[in-house]
């Protein structure tokens, strides 16, 4: 059992917003406890004005999903609210997710719109996981995406998560470090996440260290000493390039290279990392420490590694904390669970719609399906299509798609593959896939991104990524909505 429900005290049930269970006692007073409901949740844009985000967290919303239940103490603080009929406790007390559910699978890139989770159940259940839900997948897509953005800034060269003692709380630490690991990071700070997930714990010493002893030169060796087969020094404690270099060479040649070993490097934690990053590399150079990894840390981000690279930084690899932890930034995934559609008694499907001022508010009714539609020459994704749950794209023939808002922007698709984007994950409330390692999910999120096009991944204005609806969505819609138009 992982880290985010491995006490089995904690029970995340309770979880939740109040009106969850005021609207789950409505329904049930008013006979709507069999009612079946579809609820999906999409997001409406990309933090930091990006071009795609990561879908993460599914792993820790199945293990909420199966471990829901009321507990005693559950039952006694609602009936101290004194709000709730004894009925409904007991329902409560008996309570039993049952519900389908469907998702876009961990490490995928997603996109303002689409139903990356769909929940079909009675409406109580399907109704009162929103919270948990958004809370799971909000936090993780947020992290695994502005992760994956400082990754790719990076060109290449490693980056470590150290966040932890800023991230938002407990599981924001731990969590944060897996979604990090599925944006591409290659390890963290974490001890508990690479115990509990497998993500490599990375870290060498703090400057208190190097305060400790008498000297710089002497905390050099001591910690050479200890960890002669990964000695990394930090040498921004006193002066990079007077001290720091200096004695850190000194120690390499005087303790390491008699006992046999090679530095793994030093690391620079303030200054101008860039000019302290040159000049650092051309005096482990000249001592014959080419093999010497120069890394930095102190308040990085995509932006900011990119320019240092621009600029010519000597940098081998980056250790970034608070604005990737905490995704400052951006730090809301502005997810949102919506329904879409119910059941009759006939167990006819009948769409429902939210209509907004906001044009982006209006919702997409139906149950319905996504697809990718990849070029089958280029491999890359050319654009993704919701449809009805009830069609499916034909990709031996051409397809044609449009612009929902602007109908008039088509395009026929050929020599391509649909590919269906979501999994089944419940059905009946009963687990229904086997789950990918962490290791399974980072390799997909790089495979997937590698798929896109360079356009959508700028950083600054980025290509709009087509989301359409098939024909027959649109028209089902747009009949809704001039239904509800007063």
């Amino acid at each position: 059992m992982k880290y985010a429900l491995q006490d089995s005290k904690r029970n995340l049930t309770m979880l939740t917003d109040f009106y969850e269970i005021t609207m789950a006692n409505g329904y049930f007073e008013n006979d709507f406890r069999d009612t079946i409901a579809y609820f999906d949740m999409f997001f409406r844009r990309v933090p930091d004005h990006g071009g795609f985000a990561i879908m993460a967290g599914v792993e820790q919303l199945v293990e909420y999903l199966e471990s829901l239940h009321f507990t005693q103490e559950d039952i006694s603080y609602l009936r101290s609210k004194n709000m709730f009929s004894e009925s409904f406790l007991t329902y409560l007390q008996d309570f039993k997710f049952t519900c389908d559910v469907w998702c876009v699978p961990e490490g995928t890139p997603i996109f303002p719109g689409e139903p990356i989770i769909t929940v079909r159940g009675p409406v109580i259940q399907a109704q009162f996981v929103e919270t948990m839900i958004l809370l799971t997948i909000n936090h993780q897509s947020l992290i695994a995406t502005k992760a994956n953005r400082i990754v790719r800034a990076s060109l290449g060269r490693a980056v470590m998560e150290f966040g932890s003692r800023r991230a938002q709380g407990y599981d924001g630490a731990v969590l944060g470090a897996r979604a990090a690991y599925i944006g591409g990071c290659m390890g963290t700070a974490c001890t508990l996440s690479d115990r509990d997930y497998g993500i490599p714990a990375l870290g060498t010493m703090a400057h208190s260290w190097i305060q400790l002893f008498d000297s710089e030169l002497e905390a050099f060796r001591a910690y050479a000493k200890a960890y002669p087969n990964a000695c990394t020094l930090l040498v921004d404690t006193y002066n990079v390039l007077k001290s720091g270099i200096p004695n850190a060479i000194k120690v390499f040649n005087e303790v390491l290279v008699p006992m046999g070993f090679r530095p793994a490097g030093v690391r620079i934690d303030s200054g101008d990392i860039t000019y302290l990053s040159k000049k650092a590399r051309k005096m482990l150079d000249e001592a014959g420490f080419e093999d010497c990894k120069i890394c930095a840390s102190n308040s990085l981000d995509e932006y900011i590694i990119r320019d240092m690279l621009i600029q010519g930084a000597q940098v081998d690899s980056f250790g970034v904390g608070e604005r990737l932890i905490t995704s400052s930034s951006e730090p809301v995934f502005g997810g949102v669970y919506k329904l879409v559609a119910i059941e009759d008694k006939k167990g006819t499907i009948i769409p429902k719609i939210k209509i907004s001022e906001n044009v982006s508010k209006i919702t997409n009714p139906c149950f319905k399906r996504l697809w990718r539609l990849f070029d089958r020459d280029t491999g890359k994704a050319i654009a993704d299509v919701i449809t009805m749950h009830d069609e499916t794209i034909d990709d031996s023939q051409p397809y044609d798609i449009f612009d929902p808002e602007f109908i008039w922007k088509r395009k026929t698709v050929q020599n391509f593959q649909a590919v269906d984007m979501r999994i089944p994950l419940f059905k009946n409330g009963i687990k229904c896939c086997n789950l990918p390692s962490l290791e399974e999910i980072r390799t997909r999120c790089a495979q997937q991104i590698d798929c896109l096009w360079d356009e959508v991944k700028r950083f600054e204005n980025p290509h709009n990524y087509y989301v359409d609806l098939s024909e027959k969505l649109w028209c089902e819609k747009t009949r809704l909505i001039s239904e509800h138009t007063f």
